[in-house]
């Protein structure tokens, strides 16, 4: 199966399972991913600062229009949901899901609308719910979820409720996700 895009959701403790996740990415990584990283109503772009000394891949903070490049990370702007259109990204202002703008289901249901079974979903470290229903979205539509073992999580409740919405995903430590991409999803 060839995969076009990858989504990634967040919230508490995201910034280090990121890191984590970024310093594995090659170089030459042949897919864009994009990424839902809950944080502050007026946050500036020290997130993308921060994230880009991990990786050697572009870090670009994600805006109207933007075309989804492969071997680019997009991240969703403070206080905007992410949207996913095919071959780009939209912006909207709409109410916060789950009590976030930028919301994780917002991008996994609109990304999963886009690219249906060529969607990879991963679900990280948080402390709510969002992402679940997106999640069990994309696994409807035949893309592929992954979510990060709960007991590796630095707050767990975000990864418990995506494994209870979608108990046939792939749950992995955060250290074999990268791998695991790579190995059967990506490169094939």
């Amino acid at each position: 199966m060839k995969y076009d895009l990858v989504v990634i959701g967040t919230s508490m403790g995201g910034l280090q399972a990121l890191s984590t996740i970024f310093s594995s990415l090659p170089k030459n990584l042949p897919i864009a991913i994009a990424i839902v990283q809950h944080r502050h109503t007026f946050s500036d772009g020290e997130l993308i600062h921060v994230l880009q000394q991990h990786t050697l891949l572009p870090v670009i903070e994600a805006e109207d229009k933007t075309p989804i490049i492969n071997g680019n990370i997009y991240i969703a702007p403070a206080n905007y949901h992410l949207l996913v259109e095919p071959g780009y990204f939209a912006l909207s202002t709409e109410a916060p899901v789950c009590y976030a703008r930028p919301s994780i289901s917002v991008l996994f249901e609109t990304a999963a609308d886009a690219y249906l079974e060529r969607l990879i979903g991963i679900i990280l470290t948080g402390a709510n719910h969002d992402g679940a229903q997106g999640l069990a979205k994309i696994k409807n539509y035949g893309g592929l979820t992954i979510v990060q073992e709960p007991s590796t999580a630095m707050t767990p409740t975000m990864p418990k409720a995506a494994i209870a919405a979608v108990p046939d995903t792939k749950i992995l430590p955060l250290t074999e996700i990268v791998p695991f991409l790579l190995k059967y999803c990506i490169i094939i």
